[in-house]
Formats: structure tokens, C-alpha cells, sequence
């Protein structure tokens, strides 16, 4: 009835209705061909690796190449994409949601034209803008959170492990020579931005140590009450200090035993950073997936449980990751996704064929009666 008297009229629901206020509507946007076939899609192929083909009830095709793109982009290779666009595709593209960028034609002719145009294009130092690929049995492009370049509680960078992982993986982001797909992804710290908890192979940035304390400062940059409030643990309390000085001022106290390093103080009082180059590091996951296809979702497992940051190309993380890529791609089952291939023959074995040390850290003790009682997957059976 509020709607009713202010004005709104349900039988005419765009009367008078302002509808210039952010974005506009998406399908607005849709190329002629797919907005002709909406919902009548039958089928798609693969037909090779970064092409793809719909096939419409009406007899229509559309072919969809698909080349590896940026989370952060310049606005000069932005432009760069809108005129290949522009010329091959009426200006119709699409991004993915794993940052890869798909641009669409109605013929098979204007695809091959367009990937030979797209594979041509490269920077200075040789390496492809944009690398066609990305479908499939393969990787494609890893999702990543903010990292250093901006974001106030990260324990590794973004960009920079994520660049280092896809140059040692780039071979099968170009091919589809593994059993079934593989999603690797990335977050900074375990406020997990990224996709981490359900990834076949996850990168952690890990904080090992408790936030700092500038005790000086503290009180007059920060609202103590905010602070406490902040910590999902309760580590954190109001506390008198004494400076070197002899002043006596009003700060807080972290009981370091509770403290789960997840930057929630410093988000509230910058005189807590978390940031340490010796104690932040990353944390490598495996076995995590999203699909309900042969066996139940799952989440990610802990398989090495600290490597140090080791900026600008991160060797140690990349070298363990390229091998258990390889050792997966030639011992896993076809369809068999990385996780179903490491319960299929049992962590242990999983640990010896990918040359990893297993300690302590590693064993899952976490077994809550819920555990037992609630429902744990979100698969769905007929």
C-alpha cells in the first residue's frame, strides 16, 4: 500500500519511472544472433582449444573464442579489446568470471580470422596479450584478490604469484591434455576474497604472527571499543601501558594463543598492522570443487603448510604446483577432478607421488558433532 500511495501504479509498473540510474539493462547488450536464440540453445561443442560453438533450435551458430585476460588492465589494452571487437565481432564481447574475455561471431570464418588476429598481437618482450585458450580439459585463467597492490591485510601478493603460477602452467592453458578441468585460485589472506575453500589447487596467503601494537599512537588513531569488537576470537582487550617515556597511556592487549591472524583489528586501527616479511607466507590447497558431477562438492585440503613469500616469481610455490599438475595429468582417471583423484588413491599416496613432506600441520582434527548430524553437501540426486 506504501507504493500504492506514493504513486505507483502496478498495472503500469514503467510509468513514470526514472530508469537512467546506473547500469542499463543487460540484454540490451546481447549480440543480434544470441538475442534471436535466447533459450532455444541446444547443444555446444569444443571444437578446439579457446573455440567453442552453440547451436540453436533454428539452425543458428554462434562461435565463441576465448582468450586469457587480466583482473588489472590499463586502460590502453581495455581500448585495445573494444577495436578488436569492433572489428571482427560488431563490438559484442563478454568477460568471464574468471577474468578471460570471450568474443563472439556468427561464423566460423570470421572465428579462425579472429583468433589468427588475436594470437598475433603480443608485447614488446614477445609474450601474447591475448593467448587463446582457456576451455575445457585444461586451466584457465586463475582467480585472484587484490593482494599488495591494494588490499590492507594480505600475506602474499596477488598479481605476482598468480603471474609466476600461469607462466609454469601456461602450456595447458593453450591445450586440454588433462583428465577434466582444473581451477586454480588465490586470496591474499584467509578472509579468502578468493574462491581458495572449493579450488582444485588453492594459494593462501598466510599471516603467521599477532598484529603489532604502536601503543603510542594507538588510542589517538584508533576507537578502542572498535577494535575489541572487531575480533571474531575475543583476543583482543583494553589495556593501560606503560611507555618508555614513564607516560601511562590507554591501549589494548592481544592474548596471542586466540589470535587467528585474520586483520580484522587493522581494519579498525591502523596502529595493529599484521604485515610481516618473515612471518607471512602462503599456504598451498588442494582437492576443493563446486560441481555436483560424480561426487559431492568439496572443499579444500591443506597440502603444504607454509612456503615463504619469495617475490618477484615465487619459485618454490610454482615448482610445487607444476608438479602436481604433471603428476595429476598422468595418473588421473579421465573426467576425474583433482580432489576425486587424490581420495581415489588415498592422501598418503598422494603426498609420495607429488613429493611433498606431510607433518603435523597437515592432520584435519576438526570434528564438531555437527559434523555427524547436519547436512554436508549441497548435491542434488534424483
Amino acid at each position: 500500500m506504501a507504493f500504492i500511495s506514493s504513486g505507483y501504479n502496478p498495472d503500469k509498473p514503467m510509468e513514470n519511472r526514472i530508469t537512467d540510474i546506473g547500469p542499463k539493462k543487460y540484454d540490451e547488450f546481447y549480440p543480434p544472433i544470441i538475442k534471436a536464440n535466447k533459450g532455444k540453445w541446444k547443444y555446444h561443442e569444443i571444437l578446439e582449444p579457446g573455440v567453442l560453438v552453440h547451436v540453436s533450435e533454428t539452425g543458428d551458430k554462434v562461435f565463441t573464442v576465448r582468450c586469457g585476460g587480466a583482473r588489472l588492465m590499463s586502460i590502453t589494452h581495455i581500448r585495445e579489446i573494444c577495436d578488436i571487437a569492433d572489428k571482427h565481432c560488431g563490438g559484442h564481447l563478454r568477460f568471464t568470471t574468471r577474468n578471460n574475455i570471450e568474443f563472439m561471431t556468427d561464423s566460423l570464418d570470421k572465428a579462425n580470422a579472429l583468433k589468427e588476429d588475436l594470437e598475433s598481437r603480443k608485447f614488446a618482450g614477445g609474450s601474447f596479450k591475448f593467448p587463446v585458450g582457456g576451455t575445457g580439459a585444461g586451466i584457465t585463467n586463475i582467480i585472484h584478490t587484490q593482494g599488495w597492490i591494494h588490499c590492507h591485510t594480505p600475506a602474499t601478493d596477488a598479481s605476482g604469484p598468480v603471474k609466476a603460477a600461469m607462466d609454469v602452467l601456461f602450456d595447458d592453458f593453450k591445450s586440454m591434455r588433462l583428465p577434466a578441468h582444473l581451477r586454480v585460485s588465490l586470496a591474499c589472506c584467509l578472509n579468502m576474497c578468493g574462491a581458495v575453500h572449493c579450488s582444485d589447487i588453492a594459494i593462501l596467503g598466510y599471516h603467521r604472527k599477532p598484529p603489532m601494537l604502536d601503543h603510542e599512537y594507538l588510542d589517538k588513531m584508533c576507537e578502542i571499543p572498535l577494535a575489541i569488537a572487531a575480533c571474531p576470537t575475543a583476543a583482543i582487550r583494553p589495556a593501560k601501558v606503560e611507555l618508555p617515556n614513564g607516560k601511562t597511556v590507554k591501549s589494548v592487549a592481544v592474548k596471542n594463543e586466540r589470535c587467528m591472524f585474520c586483520g580484522n583489528c587493522y581494519t579498525m586501527c591502523p596502529s595493529m598492522p599484521l604485515a610481516d616479511d618473515v612471518g607471512d607466507g602462503i599456504v598451498l590447497m588442494v582437492g576443493g570443487k563446486v560441481s555436483n558431477r560424480i561426487s559431492a562438492p568439496k572443499f579444500s585440503k591443506v597440502v603444504v603448510a607454509f612456503i615463504p613469500n619469495e617475490a618477484p616469481r615465487w619459485p618454490s610455490t610454482t615448482k610445487i604446483i607444476k608438479r602436481m599438475v604433471d603428476v595429476y595429468a598422468k595418473d588421473a582417471n579421465k573426467y576425474e577432478r583433482f580432489g576425486e583423484w587424490a581420495e581415489r588413491i588415498g592422501w598418503e599416496r598422494f603426498f609420495d607421488k607429488c613429493e611433498i613432506d606431510f607433518t603435523h600441520h597437515l592432520i584435519d582434527d576438526f570434528r564438531d558433532p555437527a559434523y555427524y548430524t547436519w547436512r554436508q553437501t549441497s548435491q542434488f540426486k534424483f
